[in-house]
């Protein structure tokens, strides 16, 4: 029984799974940030859906980014500790990876996911149909001519809080756009369970969330 969470963007999501499968899911589509209020609540709820307790837990499975900074503070945080107190293994889950799972694409198509980050930047991986990765994760300005090679290939279904902004500007006739779509802690599970199998685990005491950018804090707001 692994316990998967997903807080790298405006979604805080909890999933519990056995053996890959989902067994009780509680997220929260809000606009806003809200980790710090629901997570533990969303923890508690599924595990009392589920008639489960935390020390039937094998694991606690952590959405590793990129994606906002504070979000996946807070989640890395909580996974830490719950895997301290429970004595129990800490597996992360690349963020983009378990976004691209929620397309089903054809044999030869590509999913591009990608989550907002600043102005026109966003942070995007490639994957193919069977979410391999076709390219790392990178941040980068999107222009009209990005992923025109992927593009120029056959379709490519982008996916993400990024999306808007490329659909925007691009024209590719190849290029399918999945809007309102976010990180959940649902595609978590079967990838949790492919590397606690494996044993494929985190130092707890040493992780770090991957930011892939270093933190730029905003202005001050002045007082009135």
């Amino acid at each position: 029984m692994i316990l998967c969470l997903e807080t790298a963007t405006t979604n805080c999501s909890v999933a519990l799974s056995f053996e890959g499968k989902q067994i009780a899911l509680k997220e929260d589509y809000d606009v806003k940030y809200s980790h710090a209020e629901r997570l533990h609540k969303y923890i508690e709820e599924v595990l009392a859906f589920a008639k489960a307790v935390k020390e039937d837990l094998s694991a606690i499975a952590i959405s590793k980014g990129p994606g906002s900074y504070t979000g996946l503070r807070i989640g890395v945080s909580a996974a830490k500790g719950l895997c301290f107190a429970l004595d129990i293994p800490l597996i992360s889950i690349p963020t983009l990876q378990s976004l691209a799972l929620q397309v089903n694409p054809a044999p030869n198509e590509l999913v591009i996911p990608m989550l907002d980050a600043r102005r026109m930047e966003v942070y995007s991986a490639v994957y193919d149909a069977h979410n391999n990765a076709a390219r790392d994760t990178q941040a980068e300005i999107l222009e009209p001519s990005s992923f025109t090679s992927y593009l120029d290939q056959g379709k490519v279904s982008f996916i993400g809080n990024g999306v808007p902004k490329f659909s925007e500007i691009c024209e590719h006739p190849n290029a399918v756009f999945i809007e309102g779509k976010l990180p959940s802690a649902a595609q978590m599970c079967d990838l949790a369970y492919q590397k606690f199998t494996a044993g494929d685990f985190e130092d707890v005491a040493y992780f770090e969330p991957y930011y892939l950018k270093d933190f730029i804090a905003g202005k001050p707001k002045k007082l009135i």
